[in-house]
């Protein structure tokens, strides 16, 4: 490779979480504050060089872990950014981007302190390098990918009721569907099934449970599923 050009992955994780300013669910991201120059102080998204000796992916999962002790079971390569003036100084950096899904609960489970933190993804603090394009590169691929595939699934547990499938359709998508014809499309796919158990603790009847009739990987790896 030429001299002055690193390679680097950099990953994009959303989360359904609570927004209190504005009080109603919406799409968030873990942010990681930068300690050093270029861009020292302005938020980033996790990621690092690439060690000689690893794979993209297995890159992109050491560096969540060691920034913010995530480990999502959804992680998809989403492009490769690597315009000749995206760095501000020093050599050249080529990063290949990849894109993860975790469920409520284990965002939680995420490192939270004054150098990670969680942002609404929508309305993201300013960024270093590219990110921002990059964030909003991610969140158009995951609005387009949610039309034809079964993506929601990473977002949720292994039952869920039919309005907790709804609600991540209407928070990644950002608007209202009928509940009714939405339950008519999700039973006529075939993709879900009764448990044949219902969610208890409420007030009112007891909503029925579903889960996915199959446990396919969610990721577009194609042909280089494995390799």
């Amino acid at each position: 490779m030429e001299e002055g050009i690193e390679v680097a992955v950099s990953t994009v994780i959303f989360a359904l979480r609570h927004d209190s300013a504005r009080d109603c669910t919406s799409l968030w991201m873990p942010l990681v504050r930068r300690v050093r120059e270029p861009y020292a102080g302005r938020w980033a998204l996790p990621g690092g060089p690439v060690r000689r000796d690893e794979d993209l992916a297995d890159t992109a999962r050491r560096t969540l872990v060691a920034t913010t002790a995530l480990s999502p079971t959804y992680l998809e390569q989403l492009y490769t950014f690597g315009r000749a003036e995206r760095s501000a100084s020093g050599p050249r950096v080529i990063s290949v981007v990849y894109w993860a899904l975790v469920r409520p609960e284990e965002a939680e489970r995420g490192i939270e302190d004054e150098n990670v933190a969680w942002h609404p993804a929508d309305r993201p603090p300013e960024l270093a390098f590219d990110h921002r394009t990059i964030v909003s590169y991610a969140l158009w691929r995951l609005r387009t990918k949610m039309e034809y595939s079964r993506i929601a699934q990473a977002f949720l547990g292994e039952t869920f009721t039919l309005a907790q499938l709804r609600q991540v359709y209407e928070v990644v998508l950002q608007r209202t569907l009928d509940p009714a014809n939405f339950r008519r499309q999700v039973e006529a796919s075939g993709d879900v099934e009764p448990t044949g158990e219902y969610l208890v603790g409420g007030r009112h009847r007891p909503p029925k449970l579903y889960r996915h009739r199959e446990a396919n990987d969610l990721a577009d790896n194609g042909p280089l599923t494995g390799l």
